[in-house]
Formats: structure tokens, C-alpha cells, sequence
């Protein structure tokens, strides 16, 4: 029989109210406390019940995550993020996958199973500042990435635009010159790919080094298969660098293969940093220097400020939150040097 409230209040040694007041993340909860219920919450896989809650309470329990891809391993990894976020406050996330498509993005917020959640944290790719106008739902939004800022919903994101210059500061530091971009969005000002490159060009800038279209490669998506194909664009128009960032870890993957294919060593002949800190990076071959945009953090705050809205849906003014970052240095830019490092 599955797990109740009682089962875990008699595993914690507490109050049927205790258990009820953790998993209601209510505040006057003592850590020790919370931490031994939490404990038996998970000993038990006790799983609240949903029907029951919402006739108590008028909230389900349950949020909605709605991501463009989980395909793309920053977004599934993202995911697990908050699932692991909102398991922590008793919460059940039910994902939506947009595919990056403008109308499918729309049709999340006035979607019906919209209903089945108390609210909702959204990552749109498609929208973009023009429609700033159009994220409104029946339920608190909490808002994920560089796409749309200042609306009318709380909002996490990372420092795109600092992390790109920490990254590419990394290479420069190295003696790095001729640094080649993979990943860039034409045209693209407000969005991951134009922030990052703007964090590149001021890097550039601050040390006297002008900025060379010729080594930036452009692509629609951030696959591995966009970043193979953008290295060997540039290896083919005979392109000259030293040193790689690839504007996400996909990106500077697939670019890595095609260097090595090609005959170059990295980090000897070309450095290669990229953005993300997916887990995959601490394996591959060489393992991959990147930027850690704060994703935990990310999930962790977008459950909080969804949590405070679900509770008080007027409480104040949208809030804008950026998570920290940090440069972690790798194989693919320090060589052997980076195994001694504690993160590799």
C-alpha cells in the first residue's frame, strides 16, 4: 500500500500536523525537524495525493515546467533540476515540451491541463520581447531565460553576458588571440546566442583586440551536429584561430571531433571552452572547459518565487533574479594541467 502521512509521521517521530506543515513548506518548520521528515518522506516514497489536496486546499500540488527540447541535454538536465527543486517542497512537476514552435509556446499558457497545476515556470525560445504583451495565464508564471525581460511575470535567468567574457578572459589569460565563435544567431541582440557573443566582444575589447567577423560561425540550432558543421565551415574558408568558444557545450563538442578529425590537438594547437557545465563535459575527451550558468541555482530560485506567487499571487512587483556562474576550467583549455584540479 502506498505511503501516508500518518507512515511518515511515525517514521519521523513527529505530529501528523508536522509532516503536513513540511510538505506545505510552511516556515516555522525547524531544520532538524524538516530534515528528519524529508528523510522519511523519501525511506517511504511517500507521494502526496493530488485529488485529496486540491479538495483541501483549492492547489493541486503539481507545477508545470515548459521547456523547447529535451533533447537538447542543458534542458533535460535543467528538468532534473527542478523536479529535485520542487521534490523538496512536496511539489509534482508536469512537463510540457514546446519543440521551440511560436504557437505551441502560446497554446501552453491557455492550455486546459494548464488547470491540473498550480502554476507554471517557462522557457520560450520562440517569443521574444515584442511579445511581452502575451505571457499571462490563469496560474503565476515564473519565467526562464534571455528571450523576454520587464514583463508582468517573476523571472530567472543566468548572466549571460558576464559568463561569455569570464569564458572568453579564460582563453585571452592563456595568450589566446585569434579566439573563433560557434554558435552564433544572426542578427540576434536579446537571446542566449547575442548576449554570449556581446560578453565575447567586450572581452575582445577591453584588450585591444578587434573584433573579426570571419571567425564567428553562425547556425539556427545548438546541436552537436550545428557545431561539427560550423568548425567545418570555418576550416574550409581556411579560417585562422587559436582558441574555440562554443556558445554552448553541444556546440563546443561537436566542434571538438572536427578538429581532432582534422589533425588538431586540443588544447595545443586550439583551446576549446564552451558554456553549460553539462555533466557529459567531465568525461569527454579532452574533458571540456566550460561556464557552470548556475542551473541548480536557477531551479532552486524559480521554485521559490513560483512557490511565494502561488501563495500570494498580488505580492509585490515582478522580481528579475540572475543566477551566479563560474569558469571551470578543463582539459580542453589547460591540458594535462587540469587533471590535478578537484572539479575534473
Amino acid at each position: 500500500m502506498a505511503a501516508t502521512l500518518h507512515d511518515v509521521a511515525r517514521v519521523a517521530g513527529v505530529s501528523f500536523k508536522t509532516v503536513s506543515n513540511v510538505i506545505n513548506n510552511h516556515p516555522h518548520v525547524r531544520d532538524t525537524t524538516r530534515a528528519k521528515v524529508e528523510e522519511a518522506i523519501k525511506a517511504l516514497g511517500y507521494r502526496p495525493n493530488l485529488t485529496a489536496r486540491s479538495l483541501r486546499s483549492g492547489h493541486t500540488g503539481a507545477i508545470t515546467l515548459a521547456l523547447p527540447q529535451l533533447s537538447l541535454p542543458y534542458f533535460a538536465e535543467l528538468a532534473d533540476a527542478v523536479i529535485e527543486a520542487a521534490a523538496k517542497h512536496g511539489l509534482v512537476v508536469l512537463i510540457e515540451q514546446t519543440g521551440a514552435d511560436r504557437d505551441r509556446e502560446l497554446e501552453v499558457m491557455s492550455s486546459p491541463r494548464l488547470k491540473m497545476s498550480d502554476g507554471l515556470i517557462f522557457s520560450p525560445l520562440e517569443l521574444g520581447q515584442d511579445d511581452v504583451d502575451l505571457i499571462k495565464a490563469d496560474v503565476p508564471i515564473v519565467l526562464l531565460g534571455e528571450r523576454i525581460f520587464h514583463s508582468s511575470s517573476d523571472h530567472v535567468t543566468m548572466q549571460n553576458v558576464e559568463a561569455s567574457r569570464s569564458a572568453t578572459e579564460h582563453l585571452l589569460d592563456l595568450g589566446r588571440t585569434r579566439i573563433a565563435v560557434v554558435g552564433a544567431h544572426k542578427g540576434e541582440v536579446i537571446g542566449s546566442a547575442g548576449l554570449r557573443l556581446r560578453g565575447y566582444r567586450e572581452a575582445l575589447e577591453a584588450r585591444g583586440i578587434p573584433y573579426d567577423d570571419g571567425i564567428v560561425a553562425y547556425v539556427r540550432d545548438w546541436h552537436r551536429s550545428n557545431g561539427a558543421a560550423a568548425m567545418h565551415e570555418l576550416l574550409d574558408r581556411g579560417a585562422i584561430f587559436d582558441a574555440v568558444f562554443g556558445l554552448n557545450d553541444t556546440l563546443a563538442q561537436g566542434a571538438v571531433r572536427v578538429l581532432q578529425e582534422a589533425g588538431f590537438r586540443v588544447p595545443d594547437d586550439v583551446a576549446v571552452i564552451g558554456f553549460d557545465d553539462l555533466d557529459e563535459t567531465r568525461y569527454t575527451l579532452p574533458t571540456l572547459s566550460t561556464v557552470d550558468p548556475g542551473r541548480d541555482e536557477i531551479a532552486e530560485t524559480a521554485i521559490k518565487l513560483l512557490m511565494e506567487r502561488i501563495k500570494n499571487p498580488d505580492g509585490g512587483p515582478p522580481r528579475e533574479i540572475e543566477a551566479a556562474f563560474r569558469v571551470v576550467p578543463r582539459e580542453s583549455t589547460l591540458g594535462t594541467r587540469a587533471r590535478v584540479r578537484a572539479d575534473v
